[in-house]
């Protein structure tokens, strides 16, 4: 429960509260940043926390913890693009992956598929990631998105529908393409100023933590050094 509670706090001031059309814009920015090798054991930690349903929505089937593994070592970040959202312990609460591609009838084309934390849903996260991902697209030159996703999975179907997607069912499946854009100056300054502001908020969050942990640290020194019994007359 502590640590749900320390991600309300931590995120709270990032999300866009319900019918806040006059809430400043830098009040409703979400950090959302490009993950990386590096990041292989942080984006394991967060889908083995998902739930037999959660894994089901996810991955079309209940993933077994071996399958997970084996996923999170199969991504390939020179090829596709994976995204995350961090809390102020640098936990991966939401994530997305973008596989990139070219498409049966030609063109380039993506395929978007996210998770969210149960503690951490209804705040919009799922939708910035998938803004995040078209953006990203359209600068490298994809000119369609595609999800696939169970028909029960609304959560995912209404962001992509919301989007203006187009969604064809097949029995339990469902197929929602969005045609995208073409880059253009203002996509690519703004993928810049995301990434580099993702960047800037995530190195004040380690920087935080580790003064945390100094904290933390002189307290316990400070507590076994107290001295025992009144002080000397």
């Amino acid at each position: 429960m502590g640590q749900h509670a320390d991600d309300v706090e931590a995120e709270q001031v990032l999300v866009e509260p319900r019918g806040s059309a006059g809430v400043p814009r830098w009040r409703r920015w979400v950090p959302i940043r490009s993950l990386s090798p590096r990041h292989r054991e942080r984006i394991l930690a967060h889908l083995l926390a998902l739930d037999p349903r959660d894994r089901y929505l996810r991955f079309g089937y209940v993933a077994t913890d071996g399958q997970i593994h084996r996923y999170v070592e199969s991504l390939d970040f020179d090829r596709d693009e994976v995204f995350g959202i961090f809390n102020r312990h640098l936990h991966l609460i939401a994530i997305a992956h973008l596989a990139l591609g070219t498409g049966l009838s030609g063109g380039d084309m993506a395929e978007f598929g996210v998770s969210v934390l149960p503690h951490t849903r209804g705040r919009g996260y799922g939708s910035r990631l998938f803004d995040r991902a078209v953006l990203h697209a359209r600068n490298r030159g994809c000119n369609r998105l595609m999800i696939h996703a169970l028909s029960e999975n609304l959560a995912m179907l209404n962001i992509a529908i919301r989007a203006g997607a187009t969604v064809g069912h097949d029995g339990g499946e469902s197929e929602a393409w969005l045609s995208l854009p073409g880059q253009d100056a203002e996509s690519r300054v703004d993928e810049f100023v995301e990434e580099k502001a993702a960047e800037w908020n995530y190195r004040v969050k380690v920087q935080a933590r580790r003064l945390r942990r100094w904290i933390g640290d002189v307290r316990k020194v400070g507590i076994h050094f107290k001295p025992k019994g009144p002080p000397p007359k």
